[in-house]
């Protein structure tokens, strides 16, 4: 229908038909709210992709939200895939929550885990608590997140209301789960704290009752099974679940994790981030190009076109990718002294020593001591360097973390850290 015309001095009327959008387009809305997205099905891939449409088609911003369990004090890029996307539905004009599990943290996600999981304390997850939130914000758009704590709905349930949650499902719901099911076939225990986690976290939807939630694969059943059930019956519209790729380590096989040692944090030097992404496999190019970076699918799929067409070699590819993660988290200043650095070091071998910080001793000259001071690194993570051969003095491994130095020596840590001893002070 077209706009009429009014009367003589009246202005044009213009049909709900013809209403412009105020928001970007739904493909161009889709094309990146669903890349990298992986919901280990395809008929659930399919569902998701429609509803999600259908919700960008109301043209409004929509409430998205992720909710992140406070377990440790610092961040590795495994973390960050959901920020990422939640970063994209802001850019997009979406209003995004920043759900602390100041509650369920203290109740352990058994996802993934052969044993149960250590509960936590209230002030281990308050300090937690402040270091997610903090470095949240590298990726986030702190202006527009809202940040709440499901311990402020949580806490005060009745237990009446618990049991009452829990009488919706079935054990046999929950033994779908491949967490339990493997532990049950293993003859490990379970405890019934467990089941009640994911039944926490479909609260969290159900209390909120936002269009979209962020999380990763090891989160479907949660999300889906539990969460997006329990919306319906009790009469809620389910919200949009948008599943990403769990990280893999530098070692482009394992989940990064800390406790293996495959982890790029999101406090290490520019420098470092940049050289530990060099080392990643070529596998692994796709995976940290859509889930840690800025980088447009469109970009991204021209990226992995050229390298397979052969009009760009995998590391030119993967110095451009590596710069896009340094950049993302540090700057882009920072991201091309990076790439500067790495081609004038490995790629052109420009010996590193000249331009090495000094170092000048006091009087504990021991390896350990010099490593600790300069590097900002527990002796644990010293002694685990010597003994995975990552410590060299004058190009010989160093063994002996106690191990003394002096003037002259020239020490090099890891691919991207180096020092030039100075004289004792």
């Amino acid at each position: 229908m077209c706009a009429s015309t009014s009367p003589a001095g009246s202005s044009l009327v213009e049909s709900p038909m013809t209403k412009k959008r105020t928001m970007a387009s739904v493909e161009d809305q889709m094309i990146v709210l669903m890349d990298g997205v992986d919901l280990g099905s395809e008929t659930l891939q399919q569902a998701m992709t429609d509803e999600l449409r259908n919700l960008l088609n109301e043209d409004r911003p929509l409430t998205v939200y992720c909710g992140y369990d406070p377990t440790a004090t610092d961040l590795h890029l495994g973390h960050i895939p959901t920020m990422v996307k939640l970063r994209q539905f802001q850019d997009f004009g979406h209003q995004v929550v920043f759900l602390i599990g100041s509650f369920t943290a203290q109740v352990g996600d058994p996802t993934g885990r052969q044993s149960t999981r250590p509960m936590l304390g209230e002030s281990d997850v308050e300090e937690f608590s402040k270091t997610y939130i903090n470095q949240a914000f590298i990726v986030l758009d702190e202006s527009r997140t809202k940040v709440l704590y499901n311990h402020e709905w949580l806490a005060p349930l009745q237990f009446a209301e618990v049991i009452k949650l829990a009488s919706e499902f079935s054990v046999g719901h929950f033994l779908q789960h491949s967490t339990f099911r493997d532990r049950i076939q293993k003859g490990d225990s379970i405890r019934i704290s467990e089941f009640m986690y994911a039944i926490l976290q479909a609260y969290d939807a159900l209390h909120m009752n936002t269009d979209v939630q962020i999380g990763g694969t090891d989160q479907i059943f949660n999300i889906v099974d539990v969460g997006r059930t329990l919306q319906a019956s009790r009469g809620q519209k389910p919200q949009v679940a948008l599943t990403l790729p769990i990280l893999v380590g530098t070692d482009g096989k394992e989940k990064m994790s800390k406790s293996i040692g495959n982890t790029i944090s999101l406090t290490d030097e520019p420098l470092d981030m940049f050289g530990k992404l060099m080392s990643l496999p070529d596998e692994a190019l796709d995976l940290y190009a859509r889930l840690v970076t800025n980088l447009h699918p469109t970009e991204v799929d021209n990226l992995l076109l050229d390298i397979k067409k052969g009009n760009i070699t995998p590391i030119e590819a993967k110095k451009h990718v590596a710069s896009s993660v340094v950049s993302l988290i540090h700057g882009a200043n920072e991201a091309s002294e990076a790439n500067e650095y790495f081609e004038e070091t490995f790629q052109n071998r420009k010996d590193p020593i000249a331009e090495a910080p000094l170092y000048l001793l006091t009087e504990d000259v021991r390896l350990v001591h010099v490593i600790m001071d300069s590097m900002n690194l527990s002796g644990g993570e010293v002694r685990r360097l010597v003994a995975q051969g990552a410590i060299k003095i004058n190009n010989e491994t160093a063994t002996d973390i106690n191990q003394l130095l002096a003037e002259g020596d020239f020490l090099r840590v890891g691919k991207h850290k180096f020092l030039n001893i100075a004289a004792k002070l």
